[in-house]
């Protein structure tokens, strides 16, 4: 037997307790499946409230779905390169220098600022983009205004991702699950309050009496989809403040050098653009197209079926915040791949990578595979939630006849999406990641866009089911690419930490934050 097969089947430390695999995942992955949940419980709140506006109007999902979904493709890249944050922390950590995750972490924020400041010109584009795809004034006027206010608090967005995988990667997942969960019910008791204002919330909606007060105290008028965006950046307000009080606080500081870190780090940008920039153009572009669908692909189709634009974008938006529900918790337990991928790569073991890879596949399979049950089960109910009882019956009867055929079409995709998602964030974790990003940009082109314009012009009678197609062919095609490309191997032989007998890449030049301090020294 080799002395490699004589190494523990889990990866640990010095002092660490070495546990069994799958209690190791459970342990990492449950707070990030608990945080990711919570990013879509969130959303699925924020929609149904959104719902709930009076008059009764389609309008307003649309409009809350259209507006976040351009805000987030303008941040994508920016999200995808601060995903890279982990990698570093956790190979740092395997590799026995966790303090060097320090730099990254601050590296991160600095790059919070910067595009937050860019972001700017691109808001003040969006009235005149809607304008040029949908021809419903009171749609453009909310989508606009919706997002200019999540482009306001960009900032915030960016860096509380970001020092979440810091987190992530230093495998204290449970920091960010506690601060997610606070930004959370901060949000929706601010919706509650702006959304609705001295009115109050719609009879049924839980607290609402409290809510209607705290409105009435503080003379909040209602601000309808305005009063969404801005509970959403209260609660990322929150949501940014707790692991930044840990992150600079005495305890971290002294075991991690945390406040030694602050200065702009040109080797540890560097680092982060240079691994970075591949993850960030796969989340942006495939944001950008995912977007695209959303947007225009879906009411184009409806308008080609000779039905409302607006009934299929709606229904289209209703079914999305249910996919959330099946891929955010996997994103989660990815996350929490990606960090364990990381350290075992950081110690060295490429073995013990592939094993946690695999071990994360089949529980997200599990999961994803039940979704799917359940799509086909309950889509008309599912679809009828965001459905307010005093819309118009052919209105409703539309909404409903779009969103469960959508429904079904996500169900035939479920399995390939948790492929594409642990095993890209596998390799995310290994540093490999200019091949996926080539791949998703070619893919998601060639069929979200390509696919769903040829899918309208070829049977247009499918409405936005076509559209739909295209986009589940490319999930399928993704999935298969990402596992193709873990079997090949080629990750195995990359390393984003210095060995032991390497010289410093750090030292000198102003970077002693990072050059090599011992673990745990003051």
């Amino acid at each position: 037997m080799s002395k490699q097969n004589q190494q523990p089947e889990t990866p640990t430390l010095a002092g660490d307790p070495v546990r069994h695999p799958l209690v190791e995942m459970l342990i990492i992955g449950a707070p990030t499946v608990v945080t990711m949940t919570s990013y879509t419980a969130m959303q699925f709140i924020d929609g149904m409230m959104v719902s709930r506006i009076q008059p009764a109007d389609p309008v307003y999902v649309a409009a809350q779905g259209n507006g976040g979904m351009i805000v987030w493709i303008a941040m994508a890249a920016m999200l995808g390169l601060l995903s890279i944050v982990n990698s570093f922390v956790s190979q740092n950590l395997g590799a026995g220098t966790p303090e060097r995750g320090s730099a990254y972490a601050w590296s991160g924020l600095w790059l919070s600022a910067v595009a937050a400041v860019l972001f700017i010109p691109y808001a003040l584009a969006l009235g005149p983009i809607f304008k040029v795809f949908h021809d419903d004034a009171q749609l453009v006027q909310y989508e606009t205004q919706y997002a200019h206010i999540l482009i306001a608090g960009a900032f915030l967005t960016l860096a509380s991702r970001g020092l979440a995988n810091y987190f992530f990667g230093m495998h204290k997942p449970g920091i960010v699950m506690v601060s997610v969960l606070t930004g959370n019910l901060v949000n929706i008791g601010a919706n509650a309050v702006l959304i609705f204002g001295q009115a109050g919330a719609p009879e049924g909606m839980p607290l609402a009496g409290v809510f209607q007060s705290i409105a009435q105290a503080l003379g909040v008028e209602a601000m309808g989809v305005r009063g969404a965006a801005f509970g959403t950046v209260i609660g990322t307000a929150f949501e940014l403040t707790i692991p930044m009080i840990l992150f600079l606080g005495p305890r971290w500081n002294k075991k991690y050098k945390t406040r030694c870190a602050w200065k702009p780090s040109g080797r540890a940008i560097k680092d982060l653009l240079r691994v970075g920039w591949p993850a960030g153009l796969m989340m942006g572009n495939e944001l950008i197209c995912w977007g695209y669908l959303m947007a225009v692909l879906l009411p184009m189709g409806g308008k080609a079926a000779g039905d409302d634009p607006v009934v299929h974008n709606s229904a289209g938006w209703i079914a999305l915040r249910f996919m959330h529900v099946a891929f955010m918790p996997a994103i989660g337990l990815s996350i929490a791949v990606s960090a364990m991928v990381g350290k075992a790569m950081g110690m060295r073991r490429p073995d013990l990578a592939a094993a946690r890879t695999w071990l994360g596949l089949k529980v997200t399979l599990t999961y994803m595979g039940l979704c799917a049950l359940a799509f086909i089960l309950f889509r008309g109910w599912m679809i009828g939630l965001f459905i307010p009882e005093d819309m118009g019956a052919d209105e409703r009867e539309a909404v409903l006849r779009v969103g469960a055929t959508v429904m079904i079409a996500a169900a035939v995709f479920q399995l390939f999406d948790a492929m594409a998602i642990v095993m890209s964030a596998s390799l995310r974790g290994a540093g490999d990641t200019v091949w996926p990003g080539i791949a998703t940009i070619v893919l998601s082109w060639t069929f979200i866009v390509g696919g769903g314009h040829a899918m309208i012009w070829l049977f247009p009678e499918m409405g936005s089911l076509g559209p739909w197609v295209g986009a589940a062919a490319y999930i399928i095609a993704l999935g298969l690419c990402m596992v193709w490309r873990f079997l090949g191997g080629r990750w195995r032989s990359l390393n984003l930490t210095q060995t032991p007998e390497a010289s410093d890449p750090y030292a000198g030049s102003g970077e002693e934050a990072i050059a090599g301090v011992s673990p745990g020294s003051a």
